[in-house]
């Protein structure tokens, strides 16, 4: 295909968010006519709604996408790094548990900031427009034509070579693909809900630590905290929605966070949080999957609008601008030709997107109920431990998902794997703890031991209290590991 016939392509992406934005770059920069058209005003002259926040932490598979296009530097400048989860206990107590080794983790970035530099990195390109207040009201895949209304309230109708749908979870261009034949579509509500809060700055500063992402775990919801670049942190309350509509007044709420998030309402503030609570409704979470993500050669979904992920994995703008890269990356390869390029875009993303969102609805139970647990503690030191070992055999579900490119479905084939041998070699462990006790033990000591192991969970308490593996061994392992590795 010669340069003539890309430069005669016309490319409507519709959605000017940040994995819309995103793929008018890559489009743009293979020389293609680009149009974006987003339903909002430019959010760079108007300010952006509250309640947007929550899952904006930037990993590899993200900064691989904009370090395509020139941008990596710029944004994770504008970032602030997380190395760990700051567990906060009920009790007060706080513990870290790293991301993985101490040069990896993951960056807190502005939504709104990080929109706007894309937005404008899109209109340096002279074969890119974007049209803000302009939604679309039709898509005709096989036409090739949309329906978009501008601000004069006349609708217009546009054709092109190919339409993009970069609009979100509640697309209207899917809408469109639903109607088509052997297209696959399901959604699913979890019964959660979420709200924004905020920390503000304690004496021009931090009021917590900054490089950490702080977890309130309890059981059935939690609260979450990221860093920002003005010193505040961005608060996310996860919690069932009847949960939210017992608080109704703000002694309801002041007494739900002094009985459940304690250490967590002098950050905050009584009056800040008796307000804020009450600004906007809790917000639904959706998670959606559709297969496939293609219409013959005309249309292509990406993003939100293919995938929308619940956001308790951090993957859902990663995945997201993932797409765009893979998508780049299999137009180099068949020169681009969408007629080859589109149905193998979803052959091969499809079950990676598929993958990240069950991931990330597992996340959630991990993250509200494990966290503290001894055993996840106990299993993540032995992850590490092999992983130093062996670090191109074990290799941690979330350092294959948030520090590699490893396609998400074989990160979780490999999970499972590593789970297994994991589970085997703890079983056969835990057999010879037990045939040692019973040949060395003097009497009594061994009907305690044997008592103790008949039960599962007591057990694997026993396993933990004579190899002296706890939460706060953390440090030691670093120190057997670097010593095994020599």
């Amino acid at each position: 295909m010669d340069s003539s016939d890309i430069q005669r392509k016309n490319i409507a992406v519709i959605g000017g968010g940040l994995v819309g934005s995103l793929n008018a770059c890559f489009l743009a920069k293979r020389n293609f006519q680009v149009d974006v058209y987003e339903a909002r005003e430019d959010i760079r002259v108007t300010q952006l709604a509250r309640g947007r926040s929550i899952n904006l932490a930037l990993s590899y598979r993200g900064r691989q996408a904009l370090k395509a296009i020139g941008l990596e530097d710029q944004i994770v400048s504008q970032g602030i790094p997380m190395r760990a989860r700051m567990i906060h206990s009920l009790s007060g107590k706080k513990s870290a548990i790293p991301y993985g080794t101490k040069s990896q983790y993951i960056l807190s970035i502005s939504r709104e900031n990080l929109n706007k530099d894309l937005l404008t990195a899109v209109e340096k390109y002279p074969n890119a427009k974007v049209h803000f207040g302009h939604r679309l009201l039709g898509c005709r895949p096989e036409s090739r034509t949309i329906t978009v209304l501008g601000p004069d309230g006349v609708p217009k109708d546009v054709t092109c070579d190919l339409i993009v749908g970069c609009d979100g979870a509640y697309s209207t261009v899917r809408t469109h693909l639903v109607k088509k034949p052997r297209f696959d579509y399901s959604q699913q509500y979890i019964p959660h809900g979420y709200m924004e809060l905020s920390i503000p700055p304690r004496d021009g500063q931090f009021a917590m630590e900054p490089n950490y992402l702080h977890i309130w775990p309890r059981d059935t919801f939690m609260m979450i905290a990221l860093p920002n670049m003005d010193r505040s942190f961005t608060c996310t309350l996860f919690m069932p929605f009847e949960e939210f509509e017992k608080l109704l007044t703000s002694h309801d709420v002041l007494a739900f966070f002094q009985k459940h998030f304690p250490d967590s309402l002098h950050l905050i503030g009584r009056e800040a949080l008796a307000q804020d609570f009450f600004l906007l409704p809790a917000q639904p979470m959706v998670s959606v999957k559709c297969s496939s993500f293609h219409f013959q050669s005309h249309c292509v979904l990406m993003g939100d609008a293919a995938h929308a992920l619940v956001p308790f994995f951090g993957q859902g703008m990663n995945a997201g601008f993932e797409d765009c890269l893979v998508f780049d990356e299999l137009m180099d390869k068949f020169n681009n030709d969408l007629s080859m390029c589109l149905p193998e875009f979803s052959r091969f993303r499809i079950p990676d997107d598929h993958a990240i969102s069950d991931l990330s609805m597992y996340n959630y139970v991990e993250m509200r109920s494990h966290v503290n647990s001894r055993w996840f503690i106990f299993r993540r030191n032995i992850d590490r431990l092999l992983h130093a070992v062996m670090p191109a055999t074990f290799i941690p579900l979330y350092t294959m998902v948030t520090f590699t490119r490893i396609r998400y479905h074989e990160a979780v084939l490999r999970w499972r794997w590593q789970k297994k041998v994991i589970n085997r070699g703890l079983f056969f462990f835990g057999t010879l703890v037990a045939v040692a006790a019973t040949c060395l033990l003097p009497r009594p000591t061994l009907q305690s031991s044997l008592a103790c192991l008949r039960r599962p969970w007591t057990w694997v308490t026993y396993l933990l209290n004579i190899t002296s593996l706890s939460a706060d061994s953390l440090e030691s392992l670093e120190q057997i590991s670097s010593v095994v590795s020599r």
